[in-house]
């Protein structure tokens, strides 16, 4: 059974930082895509970065040169720094996963089938 248990968000001042991570467990597919999106109040989920089992990355223009994605497979965790957030950063936070069948990890929420329980980060003007 595939777990992931998101932690590190919470309330910062807009220009501030936070880092996320994901512990993952029970995963087996050694070719997968994993990820974060986000999801603010009446807005729909959106996916804000990637990494694939070769090392792949992919951003969302909007976090692009402030936020980045990064995996410690010795502890089967998933990273994201967020630096220089805005207001606009605050939403709900999700980690996902899905076995990787492409060349690039897509961007939809419908192709991951696994996913964390959300954790909330809020940017203060």
């Amino acid at each position: 059974q595939v777990q992931l248990v998101e932690s590190g968000g919470g309330s910062v001042q807009s220009g501030g930082s936070l880092r996320l991570s994901c512990a993952a467990s029970g995963y087996t597919h050694s070719h997968y895509c994993v990820g974060w999106f986000r999801q603010a109040p009446g807005k729909e989920r959106e996916g804000v970065a990637f990494i694939d089992s070769d090392g792949n990355i992919s951003y969302a223009i909007s976090v692009k040169g402030r936020f980045t994605i990064s995996q410690d497979n010795a502890k089967n965790t998933l990273y994201l720094q967020m630096n220089n957030l805005r207001p606009e950063d605050t939403a709900q936070y999700y980690c996902a996963a899905a076995p990787r069948t492409s060349q690039t990890c897509p961007g939809s929420s419908s192709f991951y089938p696994y996913w964390g329980q959300g954790i909330q980060v809020t940017v203060s003007a």
